[in-house]
């Protein structure tokens, strides 16, 4: 049973971290990008449901697993595949399937502690608060960058200054061009006045 622990024990430590990344890029998608608050309840749901689907996945594999047992058993043949078992594999398989049921046992247990799913959940919080503060990080070297500090700025000197000029001076261009079709527009109704031809005196007058 050493073996059969051990690997469960694996197994488990793969599909948790596979969680906290769902947990993570949600935290991310709904705080960040969509603007959203951070409701721990929320995300304590998403996760219990996210174990609880990789916990289904396990049974699946196991149910997969005990299926090619059956097919494998009393064919002594040579296999002609990785996945043409023989009766040689029925005893790996019959490990494989009872580790798969391992795993998602232990993922319903996971989902049923809210200790446990507080601290994923804290977990993919601060791992989602990791990536924002990096991003920054980066943002913010770069745009503090000077000549002397950036190793690599003769080489993308050119590169910026081509995006300066095909994008940065195109937008100024295109809104000095709208700001001056706006004002022409405009002119004829502020000196409509002044434009009008003016009457000529009466003889009579």
């Amino acid at each position: 049973m050493g073996r059969t622990k051990d690997a469960i024990a694996e197994g488990l430590s793969i599909a948790t971290a596979a969680a906290r990344l769902t947990v993570r890029n949600r935290i991310l998608v709904e705080t960040i990008a969509r603007g959203g608050h951070f409701d721990g309840d929320v995300f304590a749901q998403f996760a219990r449901e996210t174990l609880r689907a990789l916990a289904a996945e396990q049974d699946q594999a196991a149910d997969r697993v005990t299926q090619q047992r059956k097919r494998a058993w009393g064919r002594f043949s040579d296999s002609s595949g990785t996945h043409d078992y023989r009766d040689r594999d029925t005893r790996n398989l019959r490990r494989r399937a009872r580790q798969s049921r391992g795993v998602a046992k232990e993922l319903r247990d996971f989902a049923d502690d809210p200790v446990r799913v507080d601290g994923l959940v804290a977990a993919a919080r601060a791992a989602a608060w990791g990536d924002v503060e990096q991003n920054l990080s980066k943002r913010l070297d770069v745009e503090g960058m000077t000549a002397d500090a950036d190793p690599d700025y003769a080489t993308m000197r050119r590169a910026r200054m081509d995006a300066l000029r095909m994008v940065d001076l195109a937008r100024l261009a295109s809104q000095a061009k709208k700001r001056a079709k706006e004002q022409a527009a405009a002119a004829p109704v502020e000196g409509a006045e002044a434009a009008l031809p003016k009457k000529k005196k009466s003889p009579s007058a």
